[in-house]
């Protein structure tokens, strides 16, 4: 059972102790304690989960503090390298819920595998033939995983599409993609998947009289989508120097710079990015592939848009909403293989697939809302420097206790540069102990 993942004053202890207060607060054991300190996964382990392994590379693992959603509290191990990612999670997730949370959900957890047909003779004859055939299709999907029906899953539908290759300058091609959607559960389902679409070929190849070509999933997981909302009354926006409606007005405007301009999209959306990957790499799931299928997702109406929705109502409240692919699972694959993701996910509650997804939307939609926040007030510069001079201070020289004193220096002369801490930490020295 989650005690809170309200816990002030986390940031300023050692590793030790966050590591002793999250076993306090979640389902870590012993063991799990162990494994986050970073040499869980051993060079055997390693070696049986890629090719050619010469070692392992550590990053560091925060956690994402204050989240709640739907109501439960909820601690979210994030892998990541960039400062301040971490942090303007917590912050902006201790903003929303003192506005009640989030609320989030996630759709079943629906892929699709892809079959294409090319030199189809008659494609009406063989749209009508798959057809005829979808309940001995579904029956021979379903032949491949049974254990899947027994945890409620399984295929569900074929689709057909026709589509039309006609590249200027390149000889037109017509090809015939049949589809089959498979709900994979608490699984990823990549390997599922396309053990499914590889089964099916040579039947759909009979049925068309085409060709088989490719035969694999979609990471446009268009019907595996997860979504987050919340609301946050403007007056818990203001800062010292920008009124709460002014600073919701200015979110809600830069949300509509990113859905107009695919420049700025780019931008908008890798910072979305920045939390649901970090929570996707401490679960043990693939991180490119939800990139894949959110990027595609963001562009579905032919250009591409921000992946979330900001906008004040008249009561000046600022609402806030995602709701894009996230094709995750919390079982198979790496989930068995590193101690640290186990771990993780038990950080998290041990949470199903579904649950998982909801989470990633929300800390996508928080670490989104930080970075517009900062945009429209002090500027993004400022406050990340701010996080990114602890690294200045270490690529100083700093060690220990020199660390804060040299960031307090770089913070109160606005000037996060290498050689400012390198003078920092001189001044530092020659002064001599307190």
């Amino acid at each position: 059972m989650m005690a809170s993942s309200r816990i002030p004053g986390f940031y300023r202890l050692p590793p030790s102790a966050r590591l002793g207060l999250l076993v306090e607060n979640s389902q870590l054991q012993a063991t799990d304690a162990a494994a986050l300190r970073g040499d869980a996964l051993t060079l055997d382990r390693a070696d049986h989960m890629v090719e050619n392994v010469v070692g392992t590379m550590a990053l560091p693992l925060g956690v994402g503090l204050n989240l709640r959603v739907n109501g439960e509290d909820v601690l979210v191990p994030m892998v990541v390298e960039e400062p301040s990612v971490v942090a303007a999670v917590s912050n902006m997730a201790r903003l929303v819920r003192e506005a009640g949370g989030f609320s989030a959900g996630s759709t079943d957890s629906l892929m699709i595998g892809q079959v294409q047909l090319t030199r189809v003779p008659d494609l009406d004859a063989a749209e009508a033939a798959v057809r005829a055939a979808t309940p001995r299709l579904l029956a021979m999907a379903d032949a491949v995983h049974p254990r899947l029906r027994e945890r409620g899953g399984g295929p569900r539908r074929v689709e057909l599409r026709r589509l039309r290759y006609d590249e200027p300058g390149q000889p037109a091609e017509d090809m015939l993609v049949v589809h089959i959607v498979v709900d994979c559960v608490d699984a990823m389902g990549a390997n599922l998947v396309n053990t499914v679409a590889e089964r099916l070929a040579p039947t759909l190849e009979a049925l068309t009289g085409g060709e088989v070509g490719l035969r694999i999933l979609s990471n446009l997981a268009a019907e595996r989508r997860s979504w987050a909302r919340c609301a946050i009354p403007a007056a818990l926006l203001a800062t010292a120097e920008s009124p709460g409606p002014e600073v919701a007005a200015g979110i809600a405007s830069a949300y509509r710079f990113a859905w107009a301009d695919p420049y700025r999209a780019a931008t908008h959306n890798k910072g979305v990015m920045n939390g649901i990957d970090a929570v996707a790499l401490a679960t043990g799931n693939d991180w490119r592939a939800i990139e894949a299928g959110a990027h595609a997702w963001a562009a579905r109406d032919g250009q591409y848009r921000s992946m979330t929705k900001w906008t004040v109502d008249d009561n000046d409240v600022l609402h806030g909403e995602i709701d894009i692919p996230i094709q995750v699972g919390t079982v198979g694959g790496t989930i068995l293989n590193h101690p640290t993701v186990a771990a993780n996910l038990r950080l998290m509650g041990s949470p199903r697939a579904s649950t998982l997804g909801a989470i990633m939307a929300a800390v996508g939609l928080a670490q989104n809302l930080g970075a517009l926040r900062a945009l429209a007030t002090e500027g993004i510069q400022q406050g990340h420097m701010r996080m990114h001079s602890r690294t200045l201070a270490v690529q100083a020289g700093a060690e220990g206790a020199e660390v804060p004193a040299v960031v307090a220096a770089l913070s109160a002369a606005g000037d996060w540069s290498v050689d400012r801490a390198r003078a920092a930490l001189q001044a530092l020295r020659a002064a001599g102990p307190a």
